[in-house]
């Protein structure tokens, strides 16, 4: 099953600055080979449902060996079986209206 996620993975504990944390997740979103555009305040991924799951675990098992003591991620996930939707399909329709 296809899912595209919103997530923001917040490293807790390790002061002000996570752009650390950030970054280290980002490469491993970037090595899982599924679609991800980062933004402002987190991280939209597209692909099959279980390859998603999978990359988020990787983050917070990295962060944790990275020393991180506590993470907080705030997710958003959709899917839907009617048709093919990427990411950027749904960005071009609400464009498209305005």
């Amino acid at each position: 099953m296809k899912a595209i996620a919103d997530f923001c993975i917040v490293p807790l504990g390790v002061g002000t600055s996570v752009a650390k944390e950030v970054t280290e997740c980002e490469r491993i979103l970037r090595q899982s080979g599924l679609k991800t555009h980062l933004h402002a305040y987190g991280t939209n991924i597209e692909g099959e449902w279980d390859e998603v799951f999978a990359a988020l675990k990787k983050c917070h098992e990295r962060l944790h060996e990275m020393g991180v003591p506590r993470i907080s991620t705030n997710l958003r996930v959709g899917t839907r079986i009617d048709k093919e939707q990427t990411m950027e399909d749904k960005v071009k329709r609400v464009e498209g209206l305005l």
